[in-house]
Protein backbone atom coordinates (compact mmCIF):
# COMPACT_ATOMS: atom_id res chain seq x y z
CA UNK A 1 0.00 0.00 0.00
CA UNK A 2 2.72 2.16 0.86
CA UNK A 3 4.68 1.81 -2.43
CA UNK A 4 1.00 2.50 -4.11
CA UNK A 5 0.78 5.67 -2.21
CA UNK A 6 3.93 6.82 -3.19
CA UNK A 7 3.30 5.35 -7.16
CA UNK A 8 0.22 7.49 -7.25
CA UNK A 9 1.40 11.14 -5.42
CA UNK A 10 3.93 10.29 -8.16
CA UNK A 11 1.61 10.09 -11.40
CA UNK A 12 0.12 13.26 -9.74
CA UNK A 13 2.88 15.20 -9.68
CA UNK A 14 4.37 14.55 -13.24
CA UNK A 15 0.59 15.56 -14.07
CA UNK A 16 0.64 18.60 -12.80
CA UNK A 17 4.05 19.37 -13.80
CA UNK A 18 3.26 18.83 -17.20
CA UNK A 19 -0.01 20.70 -17.07
CA UNK A 20 2.52 23.79 -15.78
CA UNK A 21 4.50 23.20 -18.89
CA UNK A 22 1.48 23.35 -20.96
CA UNK A 23 0.39 26.82 -19.94
CA UNK A 24 3.65 27.97 -19.71
CA UNK A 25 4.48 26.81 -23.38
CA UNK A 26 1.56 28.99 -23.94
CA UNK A 27 2.36 32.18 -22.07
CA UNK A 28 5.37 32.18 -24.63
CA UNK A 29 3.78 31.32 -27.61
CA UNK A 30 1.81 34.87 -27.00
CA UNK A 31 4.78 37.24 -28.60
CA UNK A 32 3.61 40.54 -29.29
CA UNK A 33 4.63 42.91 -31.85
CA UNK A 34 4.20 46.49 -31.18
CA UNK A 35 6.72 47.46 -33.79
CA UNK A 36 3.35 49.46 -36.09
CA UNK A 37 2.03 50.83 -33.06
CA UNK A 38 1.58 54.81 -34.01
CA UNK A 39 -0.28 57.67 -32.40
CA UNK A 40 0.48 60.18 -35.27
CA UNK A 41 -0.87 60.31 -38.70
CA UNK A 42 0.94 60.03 -42.04
CA UNK A 43 2.13 63.42 -43.43
CA UNK A 44 0.31 65.22 -40.83
CA UNK A 45 -2.71 64.54 -43.33
CA UNK A 46 -4.89 64.62 -39.91
CA UNK A 47 -8.29 64.61 -41.08
CA UNK A 48 -8.42 62.79 -44.56
CA UNK A 49 -9.83 64.88 -47.53
CA UNK A 50 -13.25 66.93 -47.37
CA UNK A 51 -16.38 65.45 -48.96
CA UNK A 52 -19.15 68.13 -49.25
CA UNK A 53 -17.76 70.50 -47.05
CA UNK A 54 -18.00 68.71 -44.06
CA UNK A 55 -15.09 66.70 -42.12
CA UNK A 56 -16.15 63.95 -41.49
CA UNK A 57 -13.79 63.01 -38.46
CA UNK A 58 -11.33 65.22 -36.63
CA UNK A 59 -10.21 62.16 -33.91
CA UNK A 60 -6.74 62.51 -34.51
CA UNK A 61 -6.08 65.98 -35.02
CA UNK A 62 -7.40 65.99 -31.61
CA UNK A 63 -5.35 63.39 -30.51
CA UNK A 64 -2.25 64.90 -31.46
CA UNK A 65 -3.42 68.30 -29.55
CA UNK A 66 -3.90 66.06 -26.47
CA UNK A 67 -0.54 63.86 -26.80
CA UNK A 68 0.94 67.96 -27.08
CA UNK A 69 -0.55 68.61 -23.82
CA UNK A 70 -0.47 65.49 -21.84
CA UNK A 71 2.92 64.20 -22.05
CA UNK A 72 1.84 60.51 -20.31
CA UNK A 73 -0.82 59.61 -23.00
CA UNK A 74 1.62 58.49 -25.48
CA UNK A 75 2.40 55.78 -22.98
CA UNK A 76 -0.76 55.30 -21.27
CA UNK A 77 -2.13 54.52 -25.30
CA UNK A 78 0.91 51.97 -25.72
CA UNK A 79 0.09 50.09 -22.64
CA UNK A 80 -3.65 49.84 -23.46
CA UNK A 81 -2.80 48.69 -27.31
CA UNK A 82 -0.63 45.56 -25.77
CA UNK A 83 -3.08 45.25 -23.24
CA UNK A 84 -5.80 44.67 -26.12
CA UNK A 85 -2.98 42.35 -28.58
CA UNK A 86 -2.00 40.42 -25.77
CA UNK A 87 -5.55 39.53 -25.25
CA UNK A 88 -6.87 39.45 -29.02
CA UNK A 89 -3.47 36.79 -29.08
CA UNK A 90 -4.81 35.13 -26.00
CA UNK A 91 -7.73 34.35 -27.50
CA UNK A 92 -6.39 32.96 -30.63
CA UNK A 93 -4.53 30.40 -28.65
CA UNK A 94 -7.69 29.38 -27.19
CA UNK A 95 -6.35 30.31 -23.98
CA UNK A 96 -9.03 31.48 -21.41
CA UNK A 97 -11.85 29.90 -23.29
CA UNK A 98 -14.08 26.85 -22.45
CA UNK A 99 -11.90 23.90 -23.32
CA UNK A 100 -8.67 25.92 -23.76
CA UNK A 101 -6.05 26.87 -20.95
CA UNK A 102 -6.98 29.18 -17.83
CA UNK A 103 -10.22 29.96 -16.87
CA UNK A 104 -10.83 34.49 -17.27
CA UNK A 105 -11.35 35.15 -21.00
CA UNK A 106 -8.86 37.39 -22.56
CA UNK A 107 -12.12 39.28 -24.25
CA UNK A 108 -15.11 40.40 -22.32
CA UNK A 109 -17.72 38.24 -23.15
CA UNK A 110 -20.25 39.21 -20.86
CA UNK A 111 -23.22 41.51 -21.04
CA UNK A 112 -21.83 45.15 -21.20
CA UNK A 113 -25.38 48.20 -21.30
CA UNK A 114 -23.30 51.77 -21.71
CA UNK A 115 -25.47 54.59 -19.96
CA UNK A 116 -25.05 57.74 -21.89
CA UNK A 117 -24.70 61.42 -20.85
CA UNK A 118 -25.88 63.35 -23.44
CA UNK A 119 -24.62 67.44 -22.69
CA UNK A 120 -25.99 69.91 -25.22
CA UNK A 121 -24.69 73.39 -25.89
CA UNK A 122 -27.30 74.83 -27.96
CA UNK A 123 -27.68 78.03 -29.32
CA UNK A 124 -31.19 78.35 -28.25
CA UNK A 125 -33.35 76.78 -26.58
CA UNK A 126 -34.76 73.83 -27.68
CA UNK A 127 -32.64 73.29 -30.68
CA UNK A 128 -30.99 69.83 -30.07
CA UNK A 129 -34.48 67.76 -30.09
CA UNK A 130 -35.79 64.97 -28.17
CA UNK A 131 -36.15 63.24 -31.26
CA UNK A 132 -32.69 63.37 -32.13
CA UNK A 133 -31.56 62.02 -28.91
CA UNK A 134 -34.01 58.94 -29.00
CA UNK A 135 -33.18 58.13 -32.61
CA UNK A 136 -29.51 58.48 -31.74
CA UNK A 137 -29.66 56.26 -28.72
CA UNK A 138 -31.74 53.44 -30.84
CA UNK A 139 -29.05 54.01 -34.12
CA UNK A 140 -25.83 53.25 -31.67
CA UNK A 141 -28.21 49.72 -30.30
CA UNK A 142 -28.69 49.04 -33.93
CA UNK A 143 -25.37 49.27 -34.90
CA UNK A 144 -23.64 47.75 -32.17
CA UNK A 145 -26.09 44.51 -32.39
CA UNK A 146 -25.84 44.22 -36.21
CA UNK A 147 -29.69 45.24 -36.37
CA UNK A 148 -29.02 48.03 -39.24
CA UNK A 149 -31.18 47.15 -41.44
CA UNK A 150 -28.60 47.41 -44.60
CA UNK A 151 -26.37 44.53 -43.27
CA UNK A 152 -28.10 41.97 -45.72
CA UNK A 153 -26.20 44.36 -48.18
CA UNK A 154 -22.83 43.54 -47.18
CA UNK A 155 -20.92 41.96 -50.31
CA UNK A 156 -20.16 38.51 -49.81
CA UNK A 157 -16.45 39.38 -49.65
CA UNK A 158 -17.07 40.38 -45.84
CA UNK A 159 -20.67 38.68 -44.68
CA UNK A 160 -18.93 36.00 -42.51
CA UNK A 161 -16.97 39.38 -40.96
CA UNK A 162 -20.25 40.64 -39.80
CA UNK A 163 -19.85 41.12 -36.09
CA UNK A 164 -22.74 41.74 -33.27
CA UNK A 165 -20.51 43.54 -30.93
CA UNK A 166 -23.27 42.91 -28.07
CA UNK A 167 -23.21 46.48 -26.53
CA UNK A 168 -26.34 48.62 -25.28
CA UNK A 169 -26.81 51.93 -24.77
CA UNK A 170 -29.50 53.41 -22.02
CA UNK A 171 -29.99 57.40 -21.71
CA UNK A 172 -28.67 58.16 -18.48
CA UNK A 173 -29.14 62.17 -18.24
CA UNK A 174 -29.36 64.85 -20.54
CA UNK A 175 -27.76 68.26 -19.51
CA UNK A 176 -28.82 71.24 -20.97
CA UNK A 177 -26.88 74.82 -21.46
CA UNK A 178 -28.05 77.71 -24.16
CA UNK A 179 -24.82 79.43 -25.69
CA UNK A 180 -25.05 81.54 -28.64
CA UNK A 181 -21.58 80.95 -29.83
CA UNK A 182 -21.06 80.00 -33.57
CA UNK A 183 -18.40 77.35 -33.21
CA UNK A 184 -16.82 75.44 -30.34
CA UNK A 185 -13.73 74.27 -31.77
CA UNK A 186 -12.15 70.63 -31.54
CA UNK A 187 -9.73 71.19 -28.31
CA UNK A 188 -12.26 70.52 -26.48
CA UNK A 189 -13.89 73.94 -24.70
CA UNK A 190 -17.08 72.59 -25.04
CA UNK A 191 -16.06 69.82 -22.15
CA UNK A 192 -14.94 72.53 -19.85
CA UNK A 193 -17.58 74.97 -17.63
CA UNK A 194 -14.20 77.70 -17.83
CA UNK A 195 -15.02 77.75 -20.95
CA UNK A 196 -18.72 77.97 -20.76
CA UNK A 197 -18.54 74.53 -21.76
CA UNK A 198 -20.03 71.17 -19.67
CA UNK A 199 -18.07 68.95 -17.40
CA UNK A 200 -18.39 65.42 -17.92
CA UNK A 201 -20.45 63.25 -15.58
CA UNK A 202 -18.16 60.27 -13.89
CA UNK A 203 -16.98 58.60 -17.61
CA UNK A 204 -15.30 56.20 -15.71
CA UNK A 205 -19.00 54.31 -15.62
CA UNK A 206 -20.79 57.01 -18.35
CA UNK A 207 -20.15 57.79 -21.80
CA UNK A 208 -20.19 61.56 -22.21
CA UNK A 209 -21.90 63.16 -25.87
CA UNK A 210 -21.39 66.61 -26.18
CA UNK A 211 -23.52 68.06 -29.03
CA UNK A 212 -22.54 71.56 -29.98
CA UNK A 213 -21.46 73.65 -33.63
CA UNK A 214 -18.10 72.62 -33.50
CA UNK A 215 -17.62 74.60 -36.95
CA UNK A 216 -15.60 74.17 -39.54
CA UNK A 217 -17.81 71.38 -41.26
CA UNK A 218 -16.86 69.18 -38.76
CA UNK A 219 -18.92 66.30 -37.95
CA UNK A 220 -17.33 64.84 -34.85
CA UNK A 221 -14.38 63.30 -33.00
CA UNK A 222 -14.06 61.51 -29.88
CA UNK A 223 -11.19 60.78 -27.32
CA UNK A 224 -9.37 57.45 -27.57
CA UNK A 225 -8.98 55.00 -24.57
CA UNK A 226 -6.05 56.31 -22.21
CA UNK A 227 -7.17 60.01 -22.05
CA UNK A 228 -7.97 62.18 -19.18
CA UNK A 229 -11.20 61.71 -17.54
CA UNK A 230 -11.82 65.55 -17.39
CA UNK A 231 -12.33 65.33 -21.60
CA UNK A 232 -13.38 61.72 -22.11
CA UNK A 233 -16.10 61.26 -24.58
CA UNK A 234 -17.30 61.93 -28.00
CA UNK A 235 -18.50 65.21 -29.18
CA UNK A 236 -21.14 65.20 -32.65
CA UNK A 237 -21.53 68.73 -34.41
CA UNK A 238 -25.96 69.09 -33.63
CA UNK A 239 -27.12 68.84 -37.40
CA UNK A 240 -25.22 64.84 -37.02
CA UNK A 241 -26.70 63.91 -33.36
CA UNK A 242 -29.11 61.55 -34.23
CA UNK A 243 -31.40 61.58 -36.89
CA UNK A 244 -31.93 64.69 -38.43
CA UNK A 245 -32.34 66.44 -42.09
CA UNK A 246 -29.88 68.86 -41.56
CA UNK A 247 -27.45 66.92 -41.41
CA UNK A 248 -28.32 65.97 -45.23
CA UNK A 249 -26.53 62.13 -46.41
CA UNK A 250 -24.40 62.24 -42.76
CA UNK A 251 -28.16 62.99 -41.14
CA UNK A 252 -28.84 59.11 -40.23
CA UNK A 253 -26.81 58.87 -36.79
CA UNK A 254 -24.01 57.23 -38.04
CA UNK A 255 -21.78 60.22 -37.16
CA UNK A 256 -22.09 58.36 -33.39
CA UNK A 257 -21.82 54.99 -34.29
CA UNK A 258 -18.57 56.20 -35.91
CA UNK A 259 -17.31 58.05 -32.65
CA UNK A 260 -18.12 55.87 -30.26
CA UNK A 261 -16.22 53.15 -32.14
CA UNK A 262 -13.29 55.27 -31.93
CA UNK A 263 -14.14 56.19 -27.83
CA UNK A 264 -13.67 51.90 -27.79
CA UNK A 265 -10.29 51.82 -29.51
CA UNK A 266 -11.11 51.60 -33.07
CA UNK A 267 -8.89 53.31 -35.62
CA UNK A 268 -10.27 54.83 -38.99
CA UNK A 269 -10.32 51.67 -41.48
CA UNK A 270 -7.68 53.02 -43.94
CA UNK A 271 -5.18 53.33 -41.21
CA UNK A 272 -4.28 57.09 -41.30
CA UNK A 273 -1.55 56.50 -43.50
CA UNK A 274 -0.37 54.93 -46.09
CA UNK A 275 -0.54 51.18 -47.41
CA UNK A 276 1.95 49.61 -44.51
CA UNK A 277 -0.48 51.78 -42.07
CA UNK A 278 -2.99 49.54 -40.52
CA UNK A 279 -5.85 49.75 -38.19
CA UNK A 280 -4.50 46.91 -35.95
CA UNK A 281 -7.00 44.70 -37.05
CA UNK A 282 -6.46 41.59 -38.74
CA UNK A 283 -9.85 40.71 -41.00
CA UNK A 284 -10.05 44.10 -42.40
CA UNK A 285 -8.08 44.73 -45.73
CA UNK A 286 -5.67 47.36 -45.64
CA UNK A 287 -6.18 50.47 -47.45
CA UNK A 288 -4.15 54.07 -47.94
CA UNK A 289 -7.38 56.51 -47.49
CA UNK A 290 -10.93 56.92 -47.08
CA UNK A 291 -13.74 56.28 -49.03
CA UNK A 292 -16.82 58.74 -49.39
CA UNK A 293 -20.01 59.20 -50.38
CA UNK A 294 -21.23 55.61 -51.73
CA UNK A 295 -18.85 53.80 -53.24
CA UNK A 296 -19.67 50.48 -55.82
CA UNK A 297 -18.16 47.72 -54.94
CA UNK A 298 -15.15 46.36 -55.89
CA UNK A 299 -13.61 49.67 -54.39
CA UNK A 300 -9.84 48.79 -54.44
CA UNK A 301 -7.19 50.20 -52.76
CA UNK A 302 -3.53 48.09 -51.57
CA UNK A 303 -4.11 45.46 -53.94
CA UNK A 304 -7.05 44.82 -52.00
CA UNK A 305 -10.47 45.53 -51.70
CA UNK A 306 -11.89 48.27 -49.46
CA UNK A 307 -14.44 47.38 -46.71
CA UNK A 308 -15.81 50.41 -47.31
CA UNK A 309 -19.48 49.46 -45.82
CA UNK A 310 -17.42 49.99 -42.22
CA UNK A 311 -18.68 52.28 -39.78
CA UNK A 312 -15.17 53.35 -39.17
CA UNK A 313 -14.51 54.79 -42.95
CA UNK A 314 -16.39 57.71 -44.11
CA UNK A 315 -18.85 57.16 -46.50
CA UNK A 316 -22.48 58.50 -46.16
CA UNK A 317 -24.29 56.97 -43.63
CA UNK A 318 -26.74 54.99 -45.68
CA UNK A 319 -23.78 53.04 -46.81
CA UNK A 320 -22.21 51.98 -43.63
CA UNK A 321 -23.47 49.07 -42.09
CA UNK A 322 -21.14 46.90 -40.60
CA UNK A 323 -18.11 46.36 -37.65
CA UNK A 324 -16.30 43.13 -38.31
CA UNK A 325 -15.64 40.38 -35.76
CA UNK A 326 -11.90 41.46 -35.25
CA UNK A 327 -13.00 45.15 -34.36
CA UNK A 328 -15.55 43.72 -32.11
CA UNK A 329 -12.71 41.79 -29.94
CA UNK A 330 -10.34 45.31 -30.01
CA UNK A 331 -13.71 46.89 -28.45
CA UNK A 332 -14.62 44.65 -26.09
CA UNK A 333 -10.92 44.22 -24.50
CA UNK A 334 -11.31 47.23 -22.61
CA UNK A 335 -13.62 45.63 -20.42
CA UNK A 336 -11.61 43.12 -18.60
CA UNK A 337 -10.22 43.35 -15.64
CA UNK A 338 -7.88 46.30 -15.22
CA UNK A 339 -8.57 47.33 -18.71
CA UNK A 340 -10.01 50.90 -19.43
CA UNK A 341 -13.33 50.42 -19.75
CA UNK A 342 -13.79 48.02 -16.70
CA UNK A 343 -15.70 50.56 -15.03
CA UNK A 344 -18.71 49.93 -17.43
CA UNK A 345 -18.96 45.92 -15.99
CA UNK A 346 -17.56 46.29 -12.93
Amino acid sequence: MGALVVLLASCESEVANSEKETLDAQEQDVIINMDDFSLYVADDDLTGKVAGNAEKCVSMKNLEYRLAKDKGLSQRMYDIEYQVRKAIAEKGNGRGRPGGGGGTPPIYEGAITIPVVVNILERFSGEVTQAQITSQIRVLNEDFNNNNANTGNVPSEFAGLVADVAVNFVTATVNRKVDGRASWGSNDAMKDPSQGGIAPTDPTTNLNIWVCEIGGGILGYAQFPGGADATDGVVIGTDFFGENAAGGIYGKGRTGTHEVGHWLNLRHIWGDGRCNRDDYVADTPKSDQANYNCPNYPTVHCRSNDMTINYMDYVQDDCMYMFSNGQRDRMRALFVANGPREGFVN
